[in-house]
């Protein structure tokens, strides 16, 4: 401590305090410090208890491919939590890293590869001689465009003035992982393949072996666990502006959690928030949670009580579970589903023939023609010709909805049916008096149902921080998608610039404003 404290102090910038105000400076660099640590001490403990899970899960009743997918989870766990601690931690000398550091198997000779050349800027030397090329040093990187693996050979002139024994050479480009064989490229290959193209680590571990790649799903597993990490800052970023938009859509899925302790699974849930079509930018931003209780949505949006003056302040449109009941309570906005309202009446029809539900679906039909008409639309038209066509429409099937209900028993699938309309009316039909705001919540509906088909292939997280892990990958990923980015091409580029990207300027790379690089690779 005092160490540090003294390096800051010796700074030109803080000759100038007073005494005073070098001890407010210490003392908040104690609190700092001790932050730190408690930090570092907290990620430890929970690298301790993942270690001693990892071992146990072995003993655990569980299938082959279950004590996979854990494994995969918890390597991944502690790879991230390994370079959160990295962050935190005072760097370590170079030559304890070299010792650390495991010796790599060359890449196979088969590969093409490509030769990146760093050399520096000058060759031109401070004392007026022209430097001489001495030789080199080479770094292999193994890379994958779609559909073929290669080798970039990263080759590091080394210069030497003759006169005043001045060496120079280009730095070692930053990477995501600076001591590891992965590209950008292949890093987000495996985060593409993992979480977009639902194949488990185990499974790319054998297609990578038919390539006569030897790439242990361990080793997967810890570039998975530091490129979440690295990505981290992105989804936050895109928390932050959804937190700007006045309308959003939620929705919720179960996804299974496996409880190693109890050797069987418990039911979490994947919680979704995505803007509209009609907002300027296009994001889904998924949350990850170990149930579907409401705090957690009130906890995304800030209204946990925490800081209100941060919590977010719009229209909310979802369905009608009580999750998220307790936020229209206090101040949010409550828009409905049209599509959820229709379908109880389609379900009637498809399983009775109801000749009532037909009648219902023509009038449910015909405000979603009168939407499909004003698509392109600026919002003030559109809520316009809202009141001019789909007001009339909306008023007689509430007309029609109130006079069939007399005419229904209690507690039949009819009188559900109608009841479901009836009871929601008005957040049902608040869009006819907003033009920014969509009829239902399809939206977001499409954006999970592609997750479904990978639940089974993570069926079995492992803990908390590898479902969160998951989300915030596929956050990134179909926001991309929604911004008509391939994912790879999106991914590898982010990857690439993200280790010496400014963070003032992190916005750049999030989806909706990203443009690929153009400088030379």
């Amino acid at each position: 401590m005092p160490g540090i404290i003294g390096a800051v102090i010796q700074t030109n910038e803080l000759k100038g305090l007073t005494e005073d105000e070098v001890r407010a400076l210490a003392a908040r660099l104690i609190v700092e410090v001790r932050h730190k640590q408690a930090t570092i001490d907290k990620l430890t403990h929970e690298m301790a208890v993942l270690k001693r899970l990892r071992f146990a899960a072995r003993s655990e009743r569980l299938g082959a491919e279950q004590r996979s997918l854990l494994e995969e989870d918890t390597d991944a766990d502690l790879q991230a939590l390994a370079d959160e601690i990295e962050r935190l931690a005072p760097p370590e000398s170079k030559q304890a890293e070299d010792k650390r550091a495991p010796k790599r198997q060359p890449l196979p000779a088969h590969l093409p590869r490509r030769e990146i050349r760093h050399e520096p800027e000058s060759t031109s030397c401070g004392c007026g001689c022209e430097l001489k090329r001495i030789g080199e040093d080479v770094a292999e990187k193994l890379d994958y465009t779609p559909g073929v693996f290669s080798v970039e050979r990263h080759v590091r002139g080394k210069w030497a003035c003759a006169k005043c024994q001045t060496l120079v050479q280009a730095p070692v480009p930053a990477q995501v992982i600076d001591k590891g064989i992965p590209s950008a490229g292949l890093l987000a290959h495996v985060m593409i393949s993992k979480y977009a193209d639902h194949l488990p680590l185990y499974r790319q571990e054998g297609i990578y072996a038919r390539s006569g790649l030897a790439i242990a799903r361990s080793t997967l597993a810890a570039w998975v666990g530091a490129t979440g990490v690295a990505l981290a800052p992105l989804v936050e970023a895109m928390r932050r502006d959804l937190m700007g938009c006045a309308v959003l859509h939620a929705d919720e899925t179960p996804v299974a959690m496996l409880d190693p302790g109890a050797g069987k699974t418990h039911r979490a849930y994947l919680w979704s928030y995505c803007t509209t079509q009609y907002d300027p930018i296009s994001a889904v931003v998924f949350e990850f949670a170990d149930s579907r209780a409401g705090k957690h949505a009130r906890s995304f949006l800030g209204h946990d009580g925490q800081s209100q003056a941060s919590a977010w302040r719009g229209t909310l449109v979802c369905d009608d579970y009580g999750g998220y009941k307790a936020l229209f309570a206090q101040g949010l906005t409550e828009a409905g589903c049209l599509a959820h309202a229709r379908r109880k009446f389609h379900e009637l029809w498809a399983n009775h023939k109801s000749t009532l539900a037909e009648e219902a679906l023509k009038l449910y039909g015909r405000l979603y023609e009168i939407e499909r008409e004003l698509e392109g639309l600026d919002a003030q038209e559109r809520q316009r010709r809202r009141q001019l066509e789909a007001r009339p429409v909306a008023d007689t099937l509430h007309a029609w909805l109130l006079a069939q209900r007399q005419r229904v028993p209690d507690g039949s699938a009819t009188a559900k049916a109608i009841d479901y309309s009836l009871t929601r009316w008005a957040a049902l039909m608040r869009y006819l008096d907003d033009g920014t705001l969509p009829p239902d919540n399809n939206r977001i509906e499409n954006l999970i149902r592609p997750i479904a088909l990978g639940r089974s292939n993570w069926l079995f997280a492992g803990s908390l921080r590898a479902g969160k892990r998951a989300a915030a990958i596929m956050s990134l990923v179909h926001s991309a998608k929604l911004n008509g980015h391939e994912p790879h091409a999106y991914l590898k580029d982010v990857l690439e610039r993200l280790p010496t990207h400014p963070a003032s300027r992190l916005g750049e790379l999030l989806p909706y404003r990203w443009r690929p690089s153009t400088s030379p690779t």
